[in-house]
């Protein structure tokens, strides 16, 4: 019955996308069109989540008579499905709801509405499927989809070059997963997953399928070197649909990732894992530092999500490790914490989109140097924001200090482990994983202070004003998700137990019955954590030290002008910046991994010209990489350009050599 429900709400959805063109020239379209995605997402985070904690005795399955021939399309709803529908569901409702707020701030609604529920069902389909056809197919109409609404405001350069890039990474992901799928499939014919499953594939096959795997999920995901399309899209694309591809559809991306190496290929040696885990680390610290170096708000966020995309695969790559060394209860816990951790990273990365776009409809400002003061314009948007930032810097009592706590305590248990090569990776991931929370803490000081505090440095800033109550709602929503999530880890951990169990051969102990109790991830005698206990302590400590200083210092209340450290002049000007905050950490790590220059141009005493700094800074992963790429295949183009002027008959002997040469080449395999 839920996948009944949730394959008609997807197709609801794409009823949806049809009806935003006759809608055109109503007045209230955006209301009606936002308003009927957040109901379908209702029902399907409703479907996942009712699954998810009350599982059906067989999940349910279905064959409709589409996708291939004489073969159908296969649906299924598992443990791993629900979860990941529920968070698409959650994702759908909170965005609709911000966008029926902030459309109005926006001028290109006829090329946003038809794609935005269209982008959600396509993300639906994909943890739906259960064969490789419908999951292709849904994962090619979620790329599409997404590309169609980060080019919304195709005219200005810098969004076209965000689509031709995304587009083209998108189209090197799907590439990849259609020779892993077909490498499945080559023992048993069968593109159904229940016949892949319970295929025997050769080492050499498995580390294969996992390399492209790797890099057809990470591509989508975020995952270093492939991240080169999140920095350029994210800031593209209208706000709301920056909080989908940021917090719902590179999760979607993870749910690729988990479903075809945990469930249909199950590699049985750790060589595999050890790719994952360098990769994890990598991504995570390099997330964050790129993300120190931008004054674009969404930049920023975009760069960050590279970073926890990172520590969802380090607890993928535990995983993985344990699994391959039998011990289930170490992989329950390093996969229970990614898994905690893609929950998280959808909420609040999810509310820092919200946030960013509230500001950018009320100052028409992405550059945080042009921000400043926003917290006497904007309350509502500031306090919730800040939510964000303490859960994203994983500090508690907040979601994203749960999940990472877990990260850290697989990588404590990896001592476990028989090799010493993981032993030593381990080691440095979780020096690494330690890096990039404090990095990221910084980062979001520089964010939140910049953004909102001290005196506005713009006269847009100036004159801010708080978004709709819808856009608020949609914050404040996702701002309690967090905090519940963090206070109550126990239960997001009983959530996820059939998850974890079904790919990691057993779950986590079940946590204590009342709900405030402590997380017992593996035993009391050694690690709990009392979510709740330290929320109150917190939280008594603020009031008791607010109430302590206002009884004492402000009686009497004597009111005089600020100290103005010498400067009788209010200036914004004086103020810190972005570019000086991060200042010292740019030259501790910008300077040696990113080949970041500092000129200085210091006129002499008695010049009042001003004095000047620039910056520049490299991204390695671009100009190593991808310019290379792109410099070679304008080569080849260029030499292959004459064979588009050749005659009929030489095409037939090319098409008769080649023909000759795949003959040979089959001969030699076979």
């Amino acid at each position: 019955m839920t996948l009944d429900i949730a394959l008609c709400c997807s197709a609801a959805l794409l009823l949806t996308s049809l009806a935003s063109f006759p809608l055109r020239t109503f007045s209230g379209r955006n209301g009606v069109i936002y308003g009927a995605t957040a109901l379908f997402s209702l029902l399907s985070f409703a479907c996942g989540l009712g699954e998810l904690l009350f599982p059906s005795a067989e999940p349910p399955a279905m064959i409709l008579p589409a996708g291939l021939p004489w073969i159908g399309a296969h649906f299924r709803m598992d443990a791993l499905s629900a979860l990941f529908l529920a968070i698409i569901g959650w994702g759908g409702i909170s965005s609709s709801l911000f966008a029926i707020g902030y459309s109005r701030h926006e001028s290109a609604s006829d090329r946003i509405l038809p794609f935005f529920p269209l982008f959600l069902a396509g993300m639906s389909w994909v943890v739906l499927a259960d064969d490789a056809y419908v999951f292709l197919f849904a994962w090619e109409l979620m790329s599409l989809a997404s590309w169609a609404l980060v080019v919304s405001h195709h005219r200005e350069e810098a969004n076209a070059r965000a689509g031709h890039v995304y587009l083209t990474m998108a189209a090197v992901g799907a590439f990849a997963l259609i020779l892993a799928f077909g490498l499945l499939a080559t023992t048993s014919g069968s593109y159904a997953f229940s016949v892949i499953r319970e295929t025997a594939l050769s080492p050499l096959t498995t580390s294969v399928v996992l390399a492209l795997v790797t890099i057809g999920a990470g591509s989508k995901a975020g995952l270093f070197p492939l991240h080169a399309w999140l920095p350029l899209a994210h800031p593209a694309a209208p706000s709301h649909v920056s909080a989908l591809m940021s917090g719902v559809m590179t999760k979607v991306a993870v749910y690729g990732f988990v479903r075809v190496i945990f469930d249909l290929l199950r590699p049985a040696a750790w060589e595999g894992s050890f790719l994952i885990l360098f990769l994890g680390g990598i991504t995570a610290v390099l997330g964050v530092l790129y993300a120190l170096m931008q004054h674009d708000l969404k930049r920023l966020l975009a760069y960050h999500t590279v970073e926890n995309i990172g520590i969802i695969f380090i607890g993928l790559g535990l995983s993985l490790a344990f699994a391959a060394n039998r011990i289930p209860w170490a992989a329950a816990l390093s996969l229970t914490a990614s898994l905690f951790h893609v929950v998280n990273h959808s909420l609040f990365k999810s509310l820092l989109f919200f946030g960013s776009g509230a500001v950018l409809a009320s100052t028409g400002e992405r550059d945080m140097g042009k921000m400043g003061g926003l917290i006497h314009r904007m309350p509502g948007t500031t306090v919730a924001f800040l939510v964000g930032c303490v859960a994203i810097s994983a500090l508690p009592p907040l979601n994203g200090f749960a999940s990472e706590w877990l990260t850290f305590q697989a990588i404590l248990v990896s001592p476990n482990l028989p090799q010493w090569a993981l032993k030593f990776l381990i080691v440095a991931v979780g020096a690494l994983l330690a890096l990039s929370a404090a990095l990221a803490a910084a980062c979001f000081v520089k964010a939140f202070g910049m953004s909102f505090l001290g005196r506005p440095r713009s006269a847009s800033a100036a004159e801010a004003k708080e978004v709709g109550a819808p856009s608020l709602a949609a914050m404040f929503a996702n701002a309690l998700f967090c905090l519940l999530a963090g206070i109550f880890p126990g239960q997001m951990v009983n959530a996820l137990g059939p998850v974890v169990k079904e790919f990691a051969g057993q779950a986590l102990p079940q946590q204590s019955v009342p709900f405030w109790a402590p997380m017992v991830p593996i035993a009391q005698t050694r690690s709990s954590y009392d979510a709740l206990l330290l929320f109150v302590l917190i939280a008594i400590t603020a009031l008791g030290a607010a109430g302590l200083v206002r009884s004492i210092g402000f009686r009497p209340i004597r009111r005089s002008a600020a100290w103005d450290c010498g400067y009788p002049d209010a200036s914004p000007a004086t103020q810190y910046t972005t570019a000086s905050f991060a200042q010292p950490i740019r030259r501790v790590y910008a300077s040696s991994i990113f080949g970041a220059r500092e000129k200085v141009e210091m006129p002499p005493p008695g010049d009042p010209a001003p004095a000047r700094i620039a910056v520049k800074i490299h991204d390695p992963a671009w100009e190593g990489l991808y310019v290379p790429i792109a410099k070679a295949v304008l080569f080849l183009a260029g030499k292959l350009n004459p064979m588009q002027f050749l005659t009929i008959r030489r095409y037939l002997l090319l098409v008769f050599l080649l023909l000759i040469f795949l003959l040979a080449l089959l001969s030699i395999w076979l």
